[in-house]
Protein backbone atom coordinates (compact mmCIF):
# COMPACT_ATOMS: atom_id res chain seq x y z
CA UNK A 1 0.00 0.00 0.00
CA UNK A 2 2.86 2.45 0.83
CA UNK A 3 4.41 1.82 -2.54
CA UNK A 4 1.26 2.52 -4.42
CA UNK A 5 0.79 5.72 -2.36
CA UNK A 6 4.61 6.66 -3.13
CA UNK A 7 3.72 5.81 -7.04
CA UNK A 8 0.62 7.98 -7.07
CA UNK A 9 1.82 11.06 -5.19
CA UNK A 10 5.19 10.77 -7.47
CA UNK A 11 3.04 10.29 -10.60
CA UNK A 12 1.26 13.48 -9.78
CA UNK A 13 4.29 15.93 -9.25
CA UNK A 14 5.88 14.39 -12.60
CA UNK A 15 3.07 14.40 -14.60
CA UNK A 16 1.95 18.24 -13.81
CA UNK A 17 6.21 18.85 -14.04
CA UNK A 18 5.47 17.32 -17.51
CA UNK A 19 3.21 19.55 -18.87
CA UNK A 20 4.73 22.52 -17.13
CA UNK A 21 8.08 21.62 -18.92
CA UNK A 22 6.12 20.83 -21.96
CA UNK A 23 4.42 24.07 -22.27
CA UNK A 24 7.10 26.01 -21.65
CA UNK A 25 9.70 24.48 -23.61
CA UNK A 26 6.48 25.37 -26.72
CA UNK A 27 7.00 28.79 -25.89
CA UNK A 28 10.64 29.45 -25.99
CA UNK A 29 10.35 27.48 -29.03
CA UNK A 30 7.31 27.46 -31.50
CA UNK A 31 7.50 25.30 -34.50
CA UNK A 32 5.99 22.02 -35.44
CA UNK A 33 8.43 19.63 -33.91
CA UNK A 34 7.71 17.93 -30.31
CA UNK A 35 10.45 19.68 -28.78
CA UNK A 36 8.29 20.02 -25.26
CA UNK A 37 8.14 15.99 -25.34
CA UNK A 38 11.84 15.63 -26.55
CA UNK A 39 13.11 17.77 -23.86
CA UNK A 40 11.01 15.85 -21.33
CA UNK A 41 12.24 12.98 -22.41
CA UNK A 42 15.90 13.78 -22.34
CA UNK A 43 15.56 15.00 -19.23
CA UNK A 44 13.81 12.22 -17.46
CA UNK A 45 16.52 9.99 -18.70
CA UNK A 46 19.78 12.08 -17.55
CA UNK A 47 17.73 12.26 -14.06
CA UNK A 48 16.80 8.35 -14.24
CA UNK A 49 20.62 8.12 -14.61
CA UNK A 50 21.75 10.17 -12.37
CA UNK A 51 19.72 8.77 -9.27
CA UNK A 52 20.51 5.03 -10.40
CA UNK A 53 24.30 6.24 -10.92
CA UNK A 54 24.19 7.67 -7.10
CA UNK A 55 22.28 5.27 -6.16
CA UNK A 56 24.79 2.80 -7.10
CA UNK A 57 27.76 4.36 -6.02
CA UNK A 58 27.84 6.99 -3.18
CA UNK A 59 23.90 7.68 -1.96
CA UNK A 60 21.40 5.32 -0.03
CA UNK A 61 18.06 5.43 -1.49
CA UNK A 62 15.54 3.14 0.21
CA UNK A 63 13.03 1.01 -1.74
CA UNK A 64 10.45 3.29 -1.22
CA UNK A 65 12.55 6.30 -2.26
CA UNK A 66 13.22 4.87 -5.49
CA UNK A 67 9.96 3.82 -6.21
CA UNK A 68 8.49 7.22 -5.04
CA UNK A 69 11.54 8.74 -7.78
CA UNK A 70 11.81 6.39 -10.24
CA UNK A 71 8.49 5.20 -10.94
CA UNK A 72 6.66 7.71 -9.63
CA UNK A 73 7.66 11.11 -10.21
CA UNK A 74 9.77 9.97 -13.94
CA UNK A 75 7.52 7.25 -14.80
CA UNK A 76 4.55 10.83 -14.46
CA UNK A 77 7.23 12.71 -15.77
CA UNK A 78 8.28 10.18 -19.07
CA UNK A 79 7.62 6.50 -18.77
CA UNK A 80 10.70 6.85 -21.88
CA UNK A 81 13.45 7.11 -19.03
CA UNK A 82 12.18 3.74 -17.76
CA UNK A 83 12.11 2.28 -21.36
CA UNK A 84 15.61 4.04 -21.52
CA UNK A 85 16.83 1.98 -18.54
CA UNK A 86 15.46 -1.12 -18.79
CA UNK A 87 17.08 -1.44 -22.55
CA UNK A 88 20.07 -0.15 -20.77
CA UNK A 89 20.13 -3.03 -18.19
CA UNK A 90 19.57 -5.63 -20.45
CA UNK A 91 22.60 -4.32 -21.79
CA UNK A 92 24.55 -4.86 -18.75
CA UNK A 93 23.18 -7.92 -18.37
CA UNK A 94 24.61 -9.39 -21.35
CA UNK A 95 21.16 -9.16 -23.32
CA UNK A 96 21.97 -7.47 -26.32
CA UNK A 97 19.52 -9.00 -28.53
CA UNK A 98 17.12 -8.44 -25.98
CA UNK A 99 17.81 -5.27 -25.78
CA UNK A 100 18.02 -4.28 -29.63
CA UNK A 101 14.19 -6.20 -29.68
CA UNK A 102 13.22 -4.07 -26.72
CA UNK A 103 14.08 -0.50 -28.80
CA UNK A 104 13.59 -1.92 -31.98
CA UNK A 105 9.73 -3.29 -31.09
CA UNK A 106 8.75 -0.84 -28.51
CA UNK A 107 9.24 2.09 -31.32
CA UNK A 108 7.76 0.47 -34.10
CA UNK A 109 5.09 -1.42 -32.31
CA UNK A 110 4.30 1.46 -30.41
CA UNK A 111 3.71 3.53 -33.67
CA UNK A 112 2.15 0.60 -35.27
CA UNK A 113 -0.13 0.02 -32.38
CA UNK A 114 -0.80 4.11 -32.01
CA UNK A 115 -2.12 4.38 -35.91
CA UNK A 116 -4.17 1.16 -35.53
CA UNK A 117 -5.80 2.84 -32.24
CA UNK A 118 -6.70 5.97 -34.60
CA UNK A 119 -7.91 3.58 -37.49
CA UNK A 120 -10.43 1.91 -35.01
CA UNK A 121 -11.59 5.34 -33.36
CA UNK A 122 -12.41 6.87 -36.60
CA UNK A 123 -14.12 3.40 -37.65
CA UNK A 124 -16.22 3.46 -34.44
Amino acid sequence: MVNLIAVGIGGAIGAIARYLMGRAVHQWVPGGFPYGTFTVNVIGCLAFGLIVGLAESRLEISPIGRTFLLVGVLGGFTTFSSFSFESYDLIRSGQLVSAVVNVIGQVALGFVALVAGILLGRAS
